[in-house]
């Protein structure tokens, strides 16, 4: 096969349906983006769950003396030296626990007074008014049931609270955004297949002379088929190095640089280079795979060879 006329027909082929190559480089390019962004929201959250997990904590609140007068959970009465020596040992004994620390009413009121001084109920607040807790750090965040199965409900136990279900709730808002992410983009990929299809059909149609000659002189189906096929590759992988850019100006600007979400989002551990860089060969791969083997398939049903 002469090389050098594969490459006359692609330039031909990208040319001559130069509105048609554009949407296609456009369509996959958004495609392939959102394939790579639902990746790296993937990475992200795991990231996230992993930084998280680690630092949550399981909180087991003490009743108090308003709590005895309006909660039920505490109808006994508010907790004493004795329950409270008895918890901390039993939580000592749990081979789920890693640590236990205690925060004393006038810490929890310390502790509000730095969070919510500004609130208009911080200033009617006293300390007596607060709950004792224990703060237990888990050795298996997902153990949380064991901590709320043995202390919920016990005398002097107001509530047992998980952190980890207020992460989960960000987690599934997460999640559900990565989710509609990926239905986008396999709208997006639907409409870039349809277009490389048509593409290639008004392309085979264009050159239909030519074709039908070079049948007549005992070309084979490969020779013939192969400018149409490489032509909606590079036209393909045209779009997967957009889509490339878009990914690497997008971890740019919105984390390192422009909006710093690294520095204003201390708090998040967002994923790295690393993750961006290792989805780019797969991106790069995909844009050539797929439009090659939609013009290939497309080929057999409209140009007979």
């Amino acid at each position: 096969m002469r090389a050098q006329f594969v490459l006359s027909e692609i330039g031909v082929g990208l040319r001559r349906n130069l509105t048609m190559t554009f949407a296609v480089v456009v369509s996959v390019a958004l495609s392939l983006a959102l394939f790579g962004g639902s990746l790296l929201m993937s990475d992200q959250v795991t990231t996230m769950k992993g930084y998280w997990y680690d630092k949550v904590n399981v909180s087991i609140f003490l009743c108090n003396k308003s709590d005895a007068e309006s909660d039920p959970n505490c109808a006994k009465g508010a907790v004493t030296d004795d329950q409270k020596t008895q918890i901390k040992a039993d939580l000592n004994k749990m081979s789920v626990v890693e640590k236990v620390s205690y925060e004393s009413q006038d810490e929890a009121y310390k502790h509000y007074k730095e969070q919510f001084g500004d609130s208009p109920l911080a200033s009617s607040l006293t300390p007596d008014q607060m709950q004792e807790s224990y703060r237990i750090k888990l050795k298996d965040p997902q153990k949380y049931q064991v901590i709320a199965t043995a202390f919920d409900g016990r005398d002097g136990v107001q509530s047992v609270q998980d952190q980890k279900g207020i992460l989960d709730n960000l987690f599934g808002l997460l999640n559900g955004m990565n989710w509609a992410a990926r239905a986008v983009m396999a709208l997006m990929l639907v409409v870039a297949l349809m277009l490389i299809v048509n593409t290639v059909r008004v392309s085979a149609f264009s050159r239909r002379r030519e074709t039908g000659i070079m049948r007549l002189v005992g070309a084979s189906g490969f020779y013939i088929q192969a400018p149409f096929i490489m032509e909606a590759a590079v036209a393909g992988l045209i779009g997967g190095t957009v889509a490339c850019g878009f990914l690497v100006v997008a971890r740019y600007f919105i984390i390192d640089h422009g909006l710093d979400l690294s520095h204003k989002l201390n708090l998040i551990n967002f994923i790295g280079w690393d993750a961006v860089l290792t989805k780019l060969p797969l991106i790069l791969a995909t844009s050539l795979l797929m439009p090659a083997l939609a013009a290939f398939f497309a080929l057999r049903k409209y140009l007979k060879v």
